[in-house]
């Protein structure tokens, strides 16, 4: 898997879910299609009179989540740009993606502006195996955030989070050790560990 080939997975499923932040501070998310991808790059377009291009014009970032028919889910959070060259982009939209002629006929085509992401995360969570998989990917000038759990040198080796594992994703060790590309992120050994020696990631405590 490549950071190319799961934007391409969003392309196939084309109707991807896209989530902003509104002016109030609400989440909000709608089906947007995924047009062109492109090096690294995903491309989409929204007319001017949505909220939707108020909120990307206002602070550029967005979460796109979609979901294959064979369960895996690929999400990307990034920053939205805005494409200067408006009139070519959506030209070329229109081109390869033909049904978009009967939403917007004619000239009507240009109330569309067009975006890109360029820089962002990627997540590719595949439920369809047992135990689960799931990779991280950067594309451009972004950042993979820190997720999940590790287990510390205060582990005593009981096995009562290896035990409990849905997945079972934990190794046996001094200390015991996550298979972080196995790991559900669910919390379960972190809440049941008798000496709390585990870690959310990222949490400097």
């Amino acid at each position: 898997m490549t950071a190319e080939k799961a934007l391409q997975m969003l392309r196939e499923i084309r109707d991807a879910a896209f989530a902003t932040v509104s002016k109030e501070g609400k989440p909000e998310v709608r089906i947007i299609d995924v047009m062109i991808v492109e090096g690294e790059k995903l491309y989409f377009c929204t007319s001017r009179g949505k909220e939707f291009h108020a909120q990307l014009l206002s602070s550029g970032f967005v979460a796109v989540t979609g979901l294959t028919k064979e369960f895996v889910s690929i999400r990307l959070t990034g920053r939205a740009d805005l494409l200067l060259d408006k009139k070519k982009w959506i030209d070329r939209i229109f081109r390869e993606n033909p049904s978009m002629n009967d939403v917007y006929p004619g000239e009507s085509r240009y109330i569309l502006d067009p975006f890109f992401i360029a820089d962002g995360s990627i997540e590719v969570f595949d439920l369809g195996k047992t135990p689960i998989e799931r990779e991280s990917f950067v594309i451009g000038k972004g950042k993979t955030p820190e997720k999940g759990f590790r287990i510390t040198d205060q582990c005593i080796g009981c096995g009562t989070c290896a035990a409990g594992c849905p997945q079972q994703a934990i190794e046996e060790g001094t200390p015991y050790r996550i298979r972080q590309n196995n790991c559900l992120h669910c919390g379960l050994c972190f809440e049941n560990c008798p000496v709390y020696a585990i870690r959310r990631l990222g949490d400097d405590g």
